[in-house]
């Protein structure tokens, strides 16, 4: 008998997120919810949308598990504030895990987690509650990942990093061996992080510039074409 899911969201993560809970995890998606005001459709993806505030009225804590698929809004901040509202209505939140991720035995994942494969996670690694880790991502040994955290594609953490809560990794950012990262932490695209964060610390990695040529004189002027 599959295991019933309720779905907290009606947007593109909790899109992604039902893919691999239903086509890898093995769930029935029963329905989906939002707060009242947000709902526009009484349907998405052909499964019923209900209101949050009477959610359990329907499907019952009791009988349906939840899984929060809000994005990185604020910091992670409405995502966690929907999780301990969840919690507080009685729902065992679970986690969504690609069994393609092929996470090593004694990596220990808290609640509402969703790991994307082909994420890397090596062994020895803690990951806490409400951690989200999209494809290509890379934990390593012995790191311990507070809660509330999104670690976008193609991330590199390094073995033995501290990331704290509330923290925001985006795209090919690397955090070196060791590093401790703070509290509510934006760590832009590109950055290489190799000295510890405090709290509430941004790093950017600017830009790229566009080349004074536009792309007919570069190739032009190029052996691009040749090759």
């Amino acid at each position: 008998m599959k295991k019933k899911l309720v779905i907290f969201g009606t947007g593109k993560i909790a899109e992604v997120v039902y893919y691999y809970a239903k086509e890898e995890c093995g769930y029935d998606i029963v329905a989906f919810t939002i707060d009242e005001k947000y709902i526009k459709e009484n349907t998405f993806l052909n499964t019923p949308v209900i209101p949050f505030n009477k959610i359990e009225e329907q499907f019952s804590p009791n009988t349906y598990q939840m899984f929060i698929a809000v994005g990185y809004h604020n910091l992670n901040r409405v995502r966690e504030t929907k999780y301990n509202e969840a919690i507080s209505k009685g729902y065992e939140l679970i986690s969504i895990i690609s069994p393609k991720s092929e996470l090593p035995n004694n990596v220990s994942v808290g609640k509402n987690c969703f790991i994307m494969p082909p994420s890397l996670i090596h062994p020895c690694v803690k990951i806490g509650n409400n951690v989200f880790v999209w494809s290509g991502a890379v934990v390593g040994h012995h790191s311990i990942i507070d809660d509330h955290n999104w670690i976008t594609s193609a991330a590199n953490i390094g073995g033995n990093v501290e990331l704290g809560k509330n923290c925001f990794i985006a795209m090919n950012a690397t955090l070196a061996h060791g590093v401790k990262v703070g509290n509510d932490c934006f760590i832009g695209a590109n950055t290489l992080l190799t000295k510890n964060l405090d709290d509430k610390t941004v790093t950017i990695q600017e830009s790229t510039k566009p080349f004074r040529l536009n792309s007919d004189q570069f190739l032009k002027f190029s052996n691009f074409s040749s090759l």
